[in-house]
Parts: structure tokens; C-alpha cells; sequence
């Protein structure tokens, strides 16, 4: 008994401080991040002055805003498709090969290790119009002219050139994130399952389909939710590689919202833009805990 109250005074001793933190620098900050959304604070002064939700109204109205919402949207929906399709293939390559696994494993997890300002960096050299791609394909024709790439202000059906360069870097550095977990996932595939497939008569595409698909699907689901939240938050590899782009081409929220925050000091504005972000990654993660908190009961 007495070493029972021992643990429990240890166990609430670390847990405590943690959740101490967690409340004010978490909870906290949101609960003044809406205050201030709420605010007609627009200035280095503090303005508290209650104006309900006139921000939020003004900021659905600015164009801006409209045309970071479609470029978030284009971007999440081209993110996780190539990270999940790449993820998949390089777990299928690497489930299949007898030698080398283990070296080609770390290679395609490497990206992981890198910094989103550092991949924005890089790829920003890769994609200049005059060095990177351009140059090397010059080089091997002399006539050829270059691409744009991040510099280019064309659309098609609202969805802008320059964010193609964005998509590439980001999808490389987490296609290896979705490898892996597709890669757990394969692993953990009893071959008992695959031996009476092939038994009854299912070819590849069959089994795929049917069988490996179907079993993989929470870890699918996991890697999209974990995908689409960092998607729809992504600030860094974009400001870094090309900024807001040419006539905000490739445009973020987060950007909108760092530049209004702390350039335009349009506090009110920008804390708003920040709690449009939060509902955006809530509806995403909101569904997913509550449906696995659900299970754990159960």
C-alpha cells in the first residue's frame, strides 16, 4: 500500500509540471489566440474591444485569403496522393528485395531527417529558372528556353503552376514517412493469408486489391491524417522555398498569417487566420481520436 502511494505521489510529480505547461502554452495561447480573433486589436497597442466575429467576416471576404484556402486545398489533395502512392511503391520494392533492404530503407527515410527549411532551400536551387533543372537540361539543349517552375503566375482551373515545385519537395521528404508505416504494415501481413490466396487462385492484382489494400487500410488511414494535418498547417518549406510566389501563387495561411501578424501587426486579423487554421486541422484529427478513442472502449 504504501509503495502504491509512493508511485502514485511519483507519477503525478512528472505528470503534473507537463500538464501545467501544456495548459498555458497550449490551451492557453488558444484561449488568447480566440480572444484576440474576437478583438478590434490592429496596431502595436492592445485593443480588446469586443467586435464578435467582424474579422472573421472580413477575412472570408479578402481575396487573399480565398485564393490560400483553393492553394491549400490543391496542395493537400496533390501531397498526400504522391507521398501515399510513392510511400506505397518503395515499401512493395523494398518488401520484395532479399539484399539491401536495411541501405535502401535509410536512404528513403533520410529526407525525414532533414528540416523543412533546409528542403525548402534546397529545392528552391533545384527549381530556379537559372540554375538546378534549367541548367542541366540546357546543357543538353542548347535551345531549350527554361520553365518557370515557383516563378510562374499560370492556372488551370485555379490550380497554379508555381505550386508544382512546392508539392514535388514536400512529397519527397514524407513519401518516406508513408513508406515505412506501409512497410510495418506489410511486414505484419500473416503469409498464411497470402498462401491461401494463391491457393484459391487470385493473381497479383487480385491480392493487392483485395487482400493486402483491405488489411492495410488503418495504416493508410493514419498516414493521411498525420499527411493532411501537416498539409494544411504548412508554413516553413513553403516561405523558404518560394514565399507567397508571384501574384500569391503559392500562398499559404500560414504565411497569410505570419505576414499580417507580425509585419502588418494586424493582430486581430491574424489571430483569426490562426484559429481558421486550428478548425481546419480539427476537422481533420477531430473525427479520427474520437473514432479511436470509441474503439479502446470497446
Amino acid at each position: 500500500m504504501i509503495r502504491t502511494k509512493k508511485e502514485t505521489i511519483i507519477s503525478m510529480s512528472i505528470v503534473i509540471p507537463s500538464f501545467i505547461l501544456l495548459c498555458i502554452f497550449v490551451y492557453g495561447f488558444i484561449i488568447w489566440s480566440v480572444i484576440t480573433s474576437l478583438s478590434k486589436w490592429d496596431g502595436i497597442v492592445p485593443d480588446f474591444t469586443f467586435v464578435g466575429f467582424a474579422n472573421y467576416e472580413s477575412l472570408f471576404q479578402n481575396v487573399r485569403f480565398q485564393n490560400d484556402l483553393w492553394n491549400t486545398f490543391f496542395f493537400t489533395l496533390f501531397f498526400i496522393i504522391l507521398s501515399i502512392v510513392i510511400g506505397f511503391v518503395l515499401a512493395l520494392l523494398i518488401d520484395r528485395l532479399v539484399k539491401g533492404a536495411g541501405f535502401f530503407k535509410t536512404l528513403f527515410l533520410f529526407p525525414m531527417a532533414i528540416s523543412f527549411v533546409v528542403t525548402g532551400v534546397v529545392w528552391r536551387w533545384i527549381f530556379s529558372p537559372r540554375m538546378g533543372i534549367n541548367a542541366l537540361v540546357k546543357m543538353l539543349i542548347p535551345a531549350f528556353q527554361g520553365w518557370g517552375w515557383y516563378t510562374d503566375p499560370s492556372q488551370f482551373l485555379g490550380f497554379h503552376v508555381a505550386l508544382i515545385p512546392v508539392i514535388i519537395a514536400s512529397s519527397w521528404q514524407l513519401s518516406g514517412y508513408t513508406m515505412a508505416m506501409i512497410l510495418a504494415g506489410l511486414r505484419g501481413i500473416p503469409e498464411e493469408i497470402l498462401e491461401a490466396v494463391q491457393i484459391d487462385g487470385a493473381n497479383g492484382t487480385q491480392t493487392f486489391f483485395r487482400v493486402i489494400v483491405p488489411l492495410l487500410k488503418p495504416i493508410i488511414l493514419s498516414a493521411l491524417i498525420v499527411l493532411g494535418h501537416i498539409s494544411l498547417k504548412i508554413f516553413d518549406l513553403v516561405y523558404t522555398m518560394t514565399g507567397a510566389g508571384p501574384a500569391f501563387a503559392t500562398d499559404v495561411p500560414g504565411i497569410f498569417m505570419f505576414e499580417t501578424t507580425f509585419r502588418g501587426n494586424h493582430y486581430a486579423e491574424g489571430a483569426s487566420i490562426a484559429m481558421v487554421m486550428l478548425v481546419m486541422v480539427a476537422l481533420v484529427i477531430g473525427p479520427y481520436l474520437y473514432n479511436t478513442l470509441r474503439k479502446e472502449k470497446n
